[in-house]
């Protein structure tokens, strides 16, 4: 088997001889390699915050929010180079790591990679915070008196799954804001961040101690109690559970941003099933389902499908298993875990003694992917992730929201192919059930720059706003040199 090494993380004022370093092994199509990632003690975690925040202090507090843009912009341009060498090892070593297939890492990282251009970032900023230049100075308000948004001097990012990429959004985030930040790795995919943050550097010299990338294993509470201690702010993604003993172990005058279990459906009109739309939304819904075999929080469980189109329920589901059986041609699966291999056929035997129709599966019976068709209602549940999914026929979209409401803390993305007029009226309904992102079908697992992250602000979430107000401006009037 070949074996190839590589070293994580981004770690800047500490020698690699100085640390411990444990080894990460991923297996795939004959390959192996091999992660070195890097575990500290306390004095190594508090001289590597003490460092980060007073660059954040020294750093980019002088630096224009402009200044920080362009930098980003650089960076994500040699990543969409193709001929760059970090693009090309991303490339080469991402499908590996994760197991999904090559080119679908390829192509993902490009249309990810759009999103952090600076168009899209200015739009990101604006979307926040309407004038961007709150972040560089004092801004005049419309009530009177002045406001200025000022980042963490240091935010702790405590990253997890296996998507490539998936860290950006946080790290752009907080390097947007100012704030020095601390991302820890997740053990599925500890690449890509520390890629990133080396390639800034070099994009940037002056940003070298302004951010660093750490592991350490899953559920270590000494690891996390020593760095949660360290910071103003800690985003953490990961499942409720493990979110919630974090909770715990941050300190009571810090910030914490959670980002939990989430989950996400689609529904499609009567009027998106005639001839001529309903190969192509099929098509579009099983771009949602394989799209990094439903590892998002924004991939589709179950689509509910109305009745009283030209084409029926039942056959959506079977154009939709059609159109997974060739995206399974063109991007084949990702090998399983033994483990998530017998849950898989737990849920497949589960959905066949509920006796609904199995309306496709790959020949073999076992791998690539599954289409259930239910003709009655049925409340939203998981699907059994890697490329399965629930059709729910019903008789009218309207009948989807006291089916989803109970789980109204859980939901995240509804893909809807429907009029525009269904499109408003049913997005008041999903919006007062919980729903926090309604979009196309086809772009569910593409959120657009700027969206609000489970309802919540990206950029506005992580700053601390300070006024003047209009009194003080007032008064300073009397102690002027102008003053007669």
């Amino acid at each position: 088997m070949n074996t190839m090494k590589e070293v994580a993380g981004y770690l800047p004022g500490l020698a690699p001889t100085d640390l411990q370093w444990q080894t990460l092994r991923f297996d795939n199509r004959g390959e192996r390699l091999e992660v070195a990632v890097p575990v500290l003690t306390e004095a190594q975690i508090a001289e590597l915050a003490t460092r980060v925040r007073a660059a954040s202090r020294r750093v980019l507090q002088s630096m224009t929010v402009s200044d920080i843009v362009q930098v980003l912009d650089r960076a994500v341009a040699r990543l969409l180079d193709t001929q760059d060498p970090y693009r090309q090892k991303a490339e080469r070593l991402l499908p590996l790591v994760t197991g999904y297939d090559a080119e679908m890492v390829r192509l993902g990282l490009t249309g990810y990679l759009k999103t952090f251009r600076q168009p899209q970032l200015q739009r990101f900023l604006v979307e926040d915070f309407g004038n961007p230049l709150l972040l560089d100075a004092f801004q005049p308000r419309a009530t009177g008196g002045f406001t200025r948004a000022y980042g963490a001097e240091l935010s702790v990012h405590v990253w997890a799954g296996n998507v490539p990429g998936l860290p950006l959004w946080s790290l752009i985030s907080s390097l947007l804001v100012k704030s020095g930040t601390v991302g820890k790795l997740a053990s599925a995919e500890p690449l890509f961040a520390g890629w990133f943050a080396q390639l800034l550097v070099e994009v940037e010299p002056a940003l070298a101690d302004c951010l660093a990338v750490v592991w350490w294993k899953g559920g270590d509470e000494a690891q996390e109690k020593a760095f949660f201690r360290q910071a103003d702010v800690v985003l953490a993604y990961g499942g409720n559970t493990s979110l919630e003993k974090m909770r715990d172990l941050v300190p009571i005058t810090t910030r914490f941003l959670p980002h939990g279990h989430k989950l996400s459906l689609g529904m499609v009109s009567r009027q998106a099933l005639d001839a001529r739309q309903a190969l192509k939304t099929a098509q579009l819904a099983a771009h949602d389902v394989m799209r990094y075999d439903q590892q998002g929080c924004y991939s589709p469980h179950l689509f509910y499908v109305e009745r009283g189109g030209k084409i029926s329920p039942e056959d959506f589901s079977r154009y939709l298993a059609n159109e997974l059986a060739c995206f399974e041609q063109k991007y084949p699966r990702r090998e399983l875990t033994l483990t998530e291999t017998v849950s898989l056929a737990q849920w497949r035997q589960t959905e066949e003694l509920k006796s609904v129709s199995v309306s496709g599966m790959d020949v073999s019976g076992e791998g690539g992917w599954t289409v259930v068709y239910c003709d009655a209602l049925q409340e939203l549940a998981p699907s059994g992730l890697d490329r399965t999914v629930r059709v729910v026929a019903v008789a009218d979209l309207a009948q989807v929201i006291p089916l989803i409401t109970p789980h109204r803390t859980l939901l995240q993305t509804v893909g809807l192919a429907a009029a525009p007029r269904e499109l408003f009226a049913l997005a008041n309904l999903l919006g007062a059930a919980g729903v926090t992102r309604i979009c196309a079908v086809g772009q569910m697992t593409a959120p657009q720059a700027g969206w609000h992250h489970d309802g919540r602000f990206s950029l506005l979430d992580l700053v601390q706003m300070v006024d003047i107000d209009a009194s003080a401006e007032a008064a300073s009037e009397a102690f002027a040199s102008y003053v007669d």
